[in-house]
């Protein structure tokens, strides 16, 4: 705990020193932690932006914007599009790269309209160890800055701070933008985006935990905790949840007997 707090100083001193910033803001675990240190120790020159899109579903931009205002800090909506990205669309193992760029540079360019010195993004030192082809986008982005990262905060430690500091997000389910969930190779369109959100939306009435759907083309493979694979494969919802999806335009309907795996679809990447 003594290293944490050691860590926790670091981070106060290293916000302090950069006068003014935009905190990169989805509302995960991670980014609500960013935004209220900076808004902590800047005040009102801290300012949380949620980048949205047709990457974002309708329910984390309504989270972003209820956990902002719960933490104080003032929260801006910037529209933009990572489908106006060739890279982007083709879905390659890369696409979190583009999709970076695109996100943080729009960022950028509104904190330099706005007079903000720094862009924040939010990765900890957990994210280096996984398949993160996006932290190469941010490094490559002068302004921008993984404050997180640099003081070597773990995802642990972050909940752990967080929950001291009741932090509505300090216990929050992992989550990322709809487009990981659309297997690499298949191209990324608004249409199947929408399927994924009207799926996952769809199975929040039979699983309190963790949803993901992943879109494969045709089939749809559904991830969830394990403890909520029986009921949905009880036979009167299986069926609700066939039908259901079935009219989303998908032929075959699966749940992944694994359960809910963060960054499932990078398995094929380490075959």
């Amino acid at each position: 705990m003594q290293q944490t707090k050691q860590k926790l100083d670091e981070l106060m001193t290293l916000l302090k020193g950069l006068e003014s910033v935009v905190v990169g803001f989805s509302g995960g675990v991670d980014s609500a932690f960013l935004a209220a240190a900076a808004y902590k120790v800047l005040g009102e020159k801290a300012v949380a932006v949620t980048a949205y899109s047709e990457t974002l579903s309708k329910h984390e931009e309504q989270e972003a914007i209820a956990i902002a205002r719960e933490i104080g800090i003032k929260h801006i909506l910037l529209h933009i599009s990572e489908l106006n990205c060739a890279d982007f669309v083709k879905n390659t193992s890369t696409r979190c790269y583009y999709c970076k760029k695109e996100r943080f540079g729009a960022l950028k360019n509104w904190a330099q309209v706005n007079q903000y010195a720094w862009v924040l993004e939010a990765s900890n030192a957990d994210d280096i160890s996984d398949y993160r082809p996006g932290i190469k986008a941010v490094d490559e982005l002068t302004g921008v800055r993984s404050p997180l990262l640099e003081t070597g905060f773990s995802k642990a430690e972050i909940r752990a701070v967080s929950k001291e500091r009741n932090l509505p997000t300090w216990n929050k389910l992992s989550a990322a933008c709809l487009s990981s969930r659309v297997a690499y190779g298949v191209e990324v369109t608004a249409e199947r985006l929408r399927q994924v959100e009207l799926a996952e939306d769809f199975l929040r009435r039979f699983c309190a935990e963790q949803i993901c759907v992943r879109h494969h083309g045709d089939l749809a493979r559904i991830e969830v905790s394990v403890d909520d694979i029986q009921g949905l494969v009880e036979p009167e919802n299986a069926v609700l949840i066939s039908e259901f999806f079935k009219k989303l335009g998908f032929t075959f309907v699966t749940v992944d007997l694994a359960g809910y795996r963060s960054g499932s679809m990078n398995e094929v990447l380490k075959m």
